[in-house]
């Protein structure tokens, strides 16, 4: 009996040691694991302090500690941790995600504010094509405001502008000031004329942009061109939201075509379609842009506005247009 008990402990005593022997090894692995853990949190968290260093310098404590504070002496003992290795890794896990969440917000802020700034100061990217820039904006950055929030025109619209990119007569940008023929008559206009314009009545009401309007309007009724252009860029210019500026550019591109200067009428007549295709005078600027390309003998053109006349105002072609929509088609080879 002693024999087979002293048998048996032995085989106990043998299994306790491999147990042992297993935790130990167990132990090992684990401490070896979560020592590559720390190697790896240590170098994220040393990378997250370079980025906020780079992205908030000077080192404001706000945003991240310094890594050695004046009068600090290294210590040769180390406190050991409240917490388990696994609930500090994770809570500094934590911190490194709430740092990185607000560097994101921050670079986000950053970038917002000077985008803010240069839309202000009216900076222009310049298009990167072959990995260098010019001090130069693209051609795009000049057009219209207005006609950036327009639809995208049809095909006949298309081949419109770019029928006439080429030619002086309809260049697809904001018209010129002036011509020379105003300034020569506003310069020295003779004392009959003076009297003649004064003579024409502003009105007054409570509106006075159009009021404005309607005094442009006057001055072109009465043949007074010159005098009509300008008074009618002022009401453009000084009131570019008003119900009456369709009308404005429409009537400001018949002063000038009235007035046998084709080539800048042509200019605002385009402008005018471009710059709000809804307009009131949108459609009558369109067929006035054909008369004038048919009094340019730009025949081609003058069709390709007729057609995108009658295929975007079908109701005013047929309707209030449509004796002056045969008119301009008069005369004309054009197609359908």
């Amino acid at each position: 009996m002693w024999g087979w008990d002293q048998r048996q402990g032995q085989k106990g005593l043998a299994a306790l040691l491999l147990a042992a022997t297993f935790l130990a090894g167990s132990a090992g692995i684990a401490s070896a694991q979560d020592a590559a853990g720390e190697v790896r949190l240590r170098k994220i968290e040393a990378e997250v302090r370079a980025l906020q260093r780079k992205v908030f310098p000077g080192g404001d404590e706000r945003f991240f500690k310094p890594e050695v504070a004046s009068g600090q002496t290294a210590s040769g003992t180390t406190t050991p941790p409240a917490t388990s290795a696994v609930t500090d890794i994770l809570t500094r896990m934590d911190a490194i995600e709430a740092q990185l969440a607000r560097l994101t917000g921050q670079v986000e802020e950053n970038s917002n504010r000077i985008g803010v700034l240069e839309a202000r100061a009216g900076i222009v990217r310049p298009a990167t094509t072959t990995g260098t820039t010019t001090g130069t904006a693209p051609a795009a950055a000049t057009a219209p405001a207005a006609t950036a929030t327009t639809p995208a025109p049809s095909a006949v619209a298309t081949a419109v502008q770019t029928a006439s990119t080429p030619a002086p007569a309809i260049a697809a940008t904001t018209p010129a000031a002036a011509p020379s023929t105003s300034a020569a008559v506003s310069a020295s206009p003779s004392a009959s004329r003076l009297a003649a314009v004064r003579a024409i009545e502003k009105p007054q009401t409570n509106d006075p942009a159009d009021d404005e309007y309607s005094y442009g309007f006057r001055l072109w009724e009465a043949k007074f061109y010159p005098e009509a252009r300008q008074q009618l860029k002022m009401f453009i210019e000084k009131y570019p939201r008003h119900f009456r500026v369709s009308f404005g550019r429409n009537l400001l591109g018949r002063a000038f075509l009235d007035d046998g200067q084709t080539v800048e009428a042509a200019k605002w007549f385009l402008e005018n379609y471009q710059a709000d295709k809804r307009g009131a005078r949108a459609p009558d600027s369109l067929l006035n842009l054909a008369v004038a390309m048919k009094k340019l003998n730009d025949d081609k053109r003058a069709c390709i506005a007729l057609a995108e006349f009658a295929e975007t105002y079908a109701a005013e072609a047929a309707g209030r247009l449509k004796g002056q929509y045969g008119d301009a088609r008069r005369g004309l080879a054009c197609p359908g």
